[in-house]
């Protein structure tokens, strides 16, 4: 950021008595380990902030600190449209949309707050005084570094910052196996380092972190629900209602799986379909690729969505049926690419 808006940070801040913030819905590791992290960087500036989160978030990121502090919106409705018509500011963290919100879009629109937006999404689309937008960015946990850093309060703060935000940086890069080539990622790395954080714990936490049910899950969709279409070097799995239930599902259960088809050699892109557990004709699409097929494209294009070159996601309202012809003319119509 300018000097110029570091200094109207300072000032927002300073002068704000409500603070929210606020992260998407079907929240991960970066959405959560960001709100944490900058909510540690408030404090360390004299605020208690409100965090609030759409939905239910992942059973796997439970262990992260101070998350009991963060309050569901479909919990607390009531409160939280109260805090968010009283407050001063609102920092709205890891989404470029405030559609990306669901059910807490409307009043969060409607906020009289001043919003500020710290993302590295593509095409923001809020209507904020500060934006601080980088899609060249890791992960959103890196931009808040950068703001912290430059804010001169990184060397206040403990870990209670770090492992969040080192937390996010490495689940939104896939444990630094995609969108962290950039040299600085691994400087801010071993900054993080020296606020005495168990890097492995944090990687073990969230990796080695399942349920046997998600184990047998695993098996069973590489065997028997993985679809392998060699000539275009992809590959797609489904998800349905029957097979959730089956294997006990529990949010978080099929985070990293759909990276796993992208083990296949000469594999390109993999897409994964997943049927919401409460609404009727609603499917959950995660796009991942390597090198440059554009994941992005694709999921704005036939399902929905957006997100990064190589990790996308969106949505579809239709039945897995017709999602799964959807994919077929998606693989069909990037088949010169994918080759």
């Amino acid at each position: 950021m300018t000097d110029g808006e570091c200094s109207q940070l300072h000032s927002l801040i300073d002068n704000a008595k409500t603070i929210v913030l606020c992260c998407h819905v079907n929240a991960d590791g970066d959405a959560l380990g960001s709100m944490l992290g900058w909510a540690e960087a408030l404090k360390a500036m004299g605020k208690e902030p409100l965090m609030v989160a759409p939905d239910q978030y992942p059973d796997y990121l439970k262990w992260l600190p101070n998350r009991e502090k963060i309050v569901r919106y479909d919990k607390r409705k009531d409160y939280v449209n109260t805090v968010l018509k009283i407050a001063d500011l609102v920092f709205c963290l890891d989404f470029n949309t405030l559609s990306r919100t669901d059910a807490m879009e409307e009043p969060l629109r409607n906020s009289p707050a001043t919003k500020v937006l710290i993302d590295h999404h593509l095409d923001p689309n809020v209507d904020s005084l500060l934006t601080f937008s980088h899609a060249e960015m890791s992960s959103t946990c890196e931009l808040v570094f950068r703001l912290v850093w430059q804010m001169g309060l990184f060397p206040q703060l403990g870990k209670h910052f770090a492992i969040p935000v080192y937390c996010g940086m490495m689940t939104d890069t896939g444990g630094f196996t995609y969108n962290s080539t950039e040299p600085e990622i691994y400087f801010i790395i071993s900054q993080l380092l020296t606020k005495r954080i168990d890097k492995d714990k944090i990687f073990r936490n969230v990796y080695h972190n399942y349920s046997e049910h998600r184990m047998r899950l695993v098996g069973y969709v590489l065997c028997h629900k993985m679809v392998v279409d060699e000539e275009r070097h992809a590959a797609f799995y489904t998800l349905t209602r029957e097979d959730l239930h089956r294997f006990h599902f529990i949010k978080g259960d099929a985070e990293g799986l759909v990276n796993m088809p992208l083990q296949i050699k000469g594999l390109k892109l993999s897409i994964s379909l997943r049927e919401d557990t409460e609404r009727e004709n609603m499917i959950w699409v995660s796009l991942r690729s390597v090198d440059d097929f554009p994941c992005n494209l694709m999921a704005e294009q036939f399902f929905n969505g957006g997100g990064h070159l190589n990790a996308s996601g969106g949505k579809l309202q239709c039945s897995m049926d017709e999602a799964v012809e959807i994919v077929k003319r998606a693989l069909i119509h990037y088949e010169d690419t994918l080759k």
